[in-house]
């Protein structure tokens, strides 16, 4: 691929100072780089110093492949954490979801229109429910029926799956098993998932009918990366929607699909487009 066909996007994290942002924006000019999109924030409480820049790279002396080598010494001078991706290039992507579809019918709907900077080779159940959706995509699905006694080998199958597909990133849309730390561990803040989000909140079940005998004047829907912490990892996006006496059980829960599949959506979009940098239990999101 030829320079001219890449935007190349930097998300850096690291100790603030003096001169990072002119730094940067240098290492980008001298090379003959435009700059598109520059976005930074600075953490007053931790010192803590993070950015987002994507540059044309059309006329930039380095080649696409060499510019994170080139970028190094920079980044380690800076004691940064970093990552450069470029937008052209698509995320390979898979989807794990079991017998509920409203989210897995959003994503893919908006996969066919080319919102996502992604690519979905392949589909993951423990259900055969969804079969029929992803043959309406055309989309390979592959069924890992799991018990308890037979979860971790299942585990490991999904796993070589995943390596011969090279995936880079996984979608829990409506997933309804917990993975296991072995498995969070191969995909470190690259596993999406989205739940319900109750004020007060939820647990067990049925929880909009929780909800609906509390009650409940708000509900919402929570997008983030998955990790050892069962429901606690970096938030990536969320939304809420109004409840009133009116609304029924079954109100409830369709207000409550739309959000889930609304909030994902914008997870995924926000993650392909590399907007999301991680830092400790909380994300910045640069818009």
């Amino acid at each position: 691929m030829e320079n001219k066909q890449k935007t190349a996007i930097l998300l850096l994290s690291c100790p603030d100072r003096r001169g990072l942002v002119s730094r940067i924006s240098n290492f980008i000019f001298e090379r003959g780089g435009n700059i598109l999109d520059l976005n930074e924030h600075v953490e007053p409480d931790e010192k803590i110093f993070s950015l987002r820049v994507a540059w044309d790279t059309e006329e930039f002396s380095i080649k696409p492949n060499e510019i994170t080598a080139a970028f190094s010494p920079l980044a380690k001078e800076f004691n940064a954490d970093w990552k450069i991706s470029f937008a052209e290039e698509k995320i390979k992507t898979a989807v794990f979801v079991s017998r509920y579809d409203h989210c897995l019918q959003e994503i893919l709907w908006r996969y066919s229109l080319n919102e996502f900077g992604i690519e979905i080779p392949l589909i993951i159940s423990n259900h055969p429910d969804c079969k029929t959706l992803a043959d309406h995509y055309k989309i390979p699905f592959h069924l890992f029926p799991i018990t308890p006694a037979d979860k971790l080998v299942q585990e490991e199958k999904q796993l070589k799956l995943l390596a011969d597909n090279k995936i880079d990133t996984i979608i829990l849309a409506r997933y309804m098993q917990i993975i296991t730390n072995n498995f969070i561990s191969r995909y470190q803040n690259k596993i999406i998932n989205i739940h319900h989000s109750f004020l007060p909140a939820f647990i067990g079940g049925n929880p909009y009918k929780q909800a609906y005998d509390r009650g409940v004047k708000i509900i919402g829907a929570t997008s983030h990366y998955v990790t050892e912490e069962l429901d606690e990892g970096p938030i990536i996006e969320q939304d809420i929607i109004r409840i009133s006496h009116k609304d029924t059980l079954n109100a409830l829960i369709r207000k409550g699909r739309d959000l889930e599949r609304l909030v994902l959506a914008r997870a995924v979009q926000l993650h392909s487009e590399h907007r999301v940098l991680v830092r400790g239990k909380k994300t910045l999101i640069f818009t």
